[in-house]
């Protein structure tokens, strides 16, 4: 049975530094959450304080209504898959994936089963034998998802899992572990850095920085309506365009702007977060749309798209991606130097705050 987790106003302090300041999630029941932000953000000691490696400074863990901070770590009843995996290198397959069942003085017949059954849902059923020097990036990766999960946890914690393995490999496992959490219906809370493996994953995501919580919302929600021009700048591509605002108008270099949602309230500079995506290239302004003056300054080709860099005027500079082939393929060839109108719809126009 999967485990709901409220984290209530935790902070942890070390001298003169705070790592994590006033946090405060309800993570649900069978909930995949990831914990995303830049490094030194604070998610990692957010995660080794639910997995009792950290001591919180203060606040409260409750997992299904008992205070987890009050328990040891072996006590938690908590999977966790680590960076480095941290397998026994002088073990078998086997002989790693049955460590937490000997710490906690299985009988042989049953470890030897619940071994057996952790191999066949992470696809290792014939390597029981095989040493772990022997074993490939990914299959350790899957040994050490078949440890933390041998003892059938309620909650899963992972850090960084997939950080050592390359780009096929590590989009190939994202896909696993997201089936393996459905499979097992845990709680998963994970933590990484990297802005598509988080969207990819998660039901929910909690963005933190500088030892905050910035933000914590649907992964569609976030990357459509980011709450701060932190979060607009950290998840996707994102160029800023400054607005003013006067007596509740905005206006973009003395034209008018319009936005289909409220402008969030706040007394830092409202800025128009536009991915590069949602940029409409126009040879004139059109009444329909929120209009910018640009010119082309470098074109970039990626294959499938090519990436404009604009320069709008006061120096400030958007970047519009416009596919290779298709429709918008067929359109006339931009060139370097040309004189164009950017166009941002008004559901397009999302506008943040410093």
């Amino acid at each position: 049975m999967a485990s709901q987790v409220l984290i209530r106003n935790v902070c942890k302090t070390y001298d003169n530094f705070t790592a994590l300041q006033d946090v405060s999630l309800d993570i649900n029941a069978g909930e995949f959450v990831t914990l995303l932000g830049p490094s030194g953000s604070g998610k990692t000691t957010l995660l080794m304080v639910l997995a009792g490696f950290v001591r919180a400074s203060s606040g409260s863990v409750k997992v299904n209504g008992s205070e987890l901070l009050l328990k040891p770590p072996h006590k938690r009843g908590i999977g966790m898959v680590f960076q480095n995996y941290a397998l026994f290198p002088h073990m078998t397959v086997t002989e790693n994936v049955a460590y937490p069942l000997r710490l906690r003085k299985m009988n042989r017949l049953e470890a030897a089963e619940k071994v057996r059954h952790a191999l066949s849902v992470v696809r290792l059923d014939d390597l029981g034998d095989r040493n772990i020097a022997h074993l490939s990036g990914g299959q350790r990766q899957r040994v050490a998802l078949a440890r933390a999960i041998v003892f059938e946890p309620d909650i899963m914690l992972m850090d960084e899992p997939l950080s050592a393995l390359d780009k096929q490999l590590r989009e190939h496992m994202q896909i696993e572990i997201r089936r393996l959490h459905d499979q097992l219906g845990m709680t998963t809370i994970y933590v990484t850095h990297d802005q598509t493996e988080a969207l990819t994953m998660s039901d929910r995501i909690a963005i933190i920085n500088k030892g905050q919580l910035a933000q914590f919302d649907t992964p569609d929600a976030i990357y459509e309506r980011p709450a701060s021009k932190f979060v607009a700048d950290f998840i996707g591509e994102t160029a800023f365009v400054p607005l003013t605002e006067t007596h509740g108008q905005l206006t973009a270099f003395g034209q008018r702007f319009s936005t289909a949602v409220p402008v969030p309230d706040g007394a830092g500079r409202p800025w128009l977060a536009l991915r590069p995506d949602r940029a409409i290239l126009l040879d004139r302004p059109i009444d329909t749309l929120n209009c910018l003056p640009g010119v082309v300054r470098q074109r970039v080709y990626q294959g499938d798209s090519n990436l404009f860099y604009v320069d709008l005027p006061e120096g400030h500079e958007i970047m519009i991606r416009r596919g290779t082939g298709g429709a918008q393929g067929q359109d006339r060839k931009l060139e370097v130097g040309d004189h164009i109108t950017v166009g941002v719809r008004a559901e397009d126009s999302v506008v943040v705050r410093d």
